[in-house]
């Protein structure tokens, strides 16, 4: 382990088996096989077919180029990474089909099963699925072999933060698996998602249940701790099974409460355990006249912090359950309520801790590669992005393929409680289409708000007007006539810890000499925040959770394992501020 590039949960890492935990908390079924560990690679040049040889292992699910990974090399653009391993299981033994699961891949993955190809998906953020039962063969041992290709930000796809060149607020490009690979056994006809909606005053709970093949109904039932208290049962239609669940004594989710109802589904031979949050967000107009966030109706103000989910060691993956669960944990210690996940998607396990620890969740969609000197010069002229040439705004023009990624996205997270924001575009980064976007997510997903767009250009659509205010915080806007104001970003105040990074650079929004200047400076922030709530600030997301590459204004380091700011300090001036 290289250790300017470790981490406090470094050395928990099993190589033997890493993540084993099961990877989708929202559809659990018993049995599984997870295919984590040692994989032969081999990099080649794009067009030269699958290498005779492999020589070298990478340890999935670390994105090749993380340490963790164990291959210190970039993925270039004109480069293929073929990975193979081999699993033993019997087809004879098989009752019903066999599906290989990705929780992500980055970015565009053929599959074959012993040499049979079976699929094909591009997308970096969203989990996929392969059949490969009729390629399994009759000798028992099974061989999967990817060819994986990455055009990082040379390419036109959603990539995030990702860069082949890093610096400035930019990091290093991975590739490759960078969440769990898994084997599941499904019936013919099977249970592909469950999501649910609640009507608070009705005290109800409406599942959707989308199922493949011939079952023609669909059983739930809702319970708490193993007990039962909604059954129920419907027809499926096109696919889809629509029930709605009466609920009594309806018990509200929310970050002082973050309680989960227990979902079991039947669907013919196919069963899954799933859960839901009972709750309803949206934007109301206060006593004052003013539009506040609600959360179950009630005012309340989102208070959090700007989470880029990047790991000195992982990269893009963190490494262990333990270490994702981490950052979600300190951020709740700190009297914080929100998080807002900056263009990067997590693995479903990172959502389902938010849903069991209570923490609200803006979900950035990952943007793609722009060009930023064209990107100032428009902002400069005064012009509106969507008024100017995209393709010189944002050379990775494919609003298609975003388009594809972002449903998605969308589909992939609609079930997680903690989620209660969209925000489909930041900063002008790729920002394009944007009143039709913000419709059509909206459209989508009519249960949460949508964000139009975080900071910069706005056109004044979506249910919040998002400004970026580094420096001038104190300098309010104003309220916006028919959505709710919030600081997307703000503060971003930098320390450097010695000992504590793995870069010279030292990128931030102000620096401060020691942690007791940080301390201070970010009291009279928040108590400038305080007076700004009077005024029609409905929420405020800080920069950022960790320092990251070379940005050092995190409240914890890169490593996490020093906190600059103590919760003694933090805890009661954010419940001020949320609270007062």
């Amino acid at each position: 382990m290289d250790e300017t590039r470790a981490s406090r949960f470094s050395d928990d890492v099993d190589p033997a088996l890493p993540w084993p935990e099961y990877p989708r908390p929202q559809l659990r079924r018993a049995d599984w096989t997870n295919l984590n560990g040692a994989w032969d690679l081999a990099i080649a040049a794009i067009g030269d077919g699958q290498p005779a040889s492999y020589d070298q292992t990478v340890l999935v699910p670390y994105p090749i180029g993380s340490t963790l990974s164990g291959i210190d090399h970039t993925l270039l653009p004109s480069e293929t990474a073929w990975m193979r391993r081999s699993f033993d299981l019997d087809p004879a033994a098989v009752n019903g089909r066999v599906r290989l699961r990705f929780g992500g891949v980055d970015w565009d993955c053929t599959v074959w099963c012993n040499g049979v190809e079976v699929g094909r998906h591009r997308g970096a953020h969203d989990p996929w699925h392969v059949d490969i039962t009729e390629a399994l063969s009759d000798g028992g041992n099974q061989e999967i072999v990817l060819a994986i290709v990455d055009p990082s930000d040379e390419g036109p796809q959603p990539l995030g933060k990702q860069s082949l060149e890093p610096g400035f607020i930019w990091y290093p490009a991975c590739a490759g698996v960078w969440q769990t690979v898994w084997l599941e056994e499904v019936p013919a006809s099977c249970i592909e998602s469950v999501s649910v909606t609640t009507d608070l005053a009705r005290s109800e709970a409406t599942v959707t249940i989308a199922v493949s093949g011939a079952a023609t109904t669909v059983h739930l039932q809702a319970g708490v701790e193993d007990a039962a208290i909604a059954i129920g049962e419907g027809a499926v239609t096109d696919g889809l099974a629509v029930i709605t669940l009466a609920l009594p004594m309806l018990r509200l989710w929310s970050p002082t409460d973050p309680f989960l109802y227990d979902l079991h589904v039947t669907a013919g031979e196919d069963v899954v355990d799933s859960y839901f949050g009972a709750r309803e967000v949206g934007v109301a107009i206060g006593t004052d006249g003013i539009r506040r966030l609600t959360l179950n109706g009630e005012p309340i103000f989102h208070l959090g912090l700007l989470d880029q989910g990047w790991w000195p060691d992982g990269l893009y993956t963190a490494p262990t359950d333990e270490a994702l669960a981490f950052d979600i944990a300190a951020q709740k210690a700190m009297g914080l309520n929100t998080i807002r996940k900056h263009v990067k998607v997590e693995p479903a396990r990172w959502y389902w801790h938010a849903d069991r620890l209570g923490m609200l969740v803006w979900q950035d969609m990952p943007s793609t590669r722009v060009d930023r000197i064209a990107m100032g010069a428009v902002i400069a002229e005064g012009r509106e992005l969507d008024g100017a040439d995209w393709s010189l705004i944002a050379p990775a023009n494919d609003p298609d393929g975003f388009r594809v990624e972002l449903d998605a996205m969308l589909d992939a997270l609609l079930p997680h409680p903690s989620i209660v924001m969209w925000v489909p575009f930041n900063e002008g980064w790729g920002q394009h289409e944007t009143a039709a976007t913000i419709a059509h997510v909206a459209a989508k997903d009519p249960s949460r708000l949508v964000n139009g767009p975080s900071g910069w250009v706005d056109g004044g659509e979506g249910d919040i007007r998002d400004h970026h205010v580094y420096g001038s915080e104190s300098d309010f806007p104003g309220v916006d006539p028919t959505r709710a104001v919030v600081y997307g970003e703000y503060g971003g105040y930098t320390l450097s810890v010695e000992g504590h990074r793995i870069d010279t650079a030292d990128f931030g929004y102000g620096a401060a000499a020691d942690a007791d200047e940080l301390a201070a400076r970010y009291v009279t922030l928040t108590e400038t925040l305080i007076d700004l709530k009077g005024e029609g600030l409905a929420g405020a997301i800080y920069t950022q959770t960790t320092d990251v590459e070379g940005e050092i204004n995190g409240l914890l380091t890169y490593d996490r394992a020093v906190q600059k700011i103590p919760n003694d300090i933090l805890e009661p001036l954010h419940r001020r501020l949320i609270e007062d």
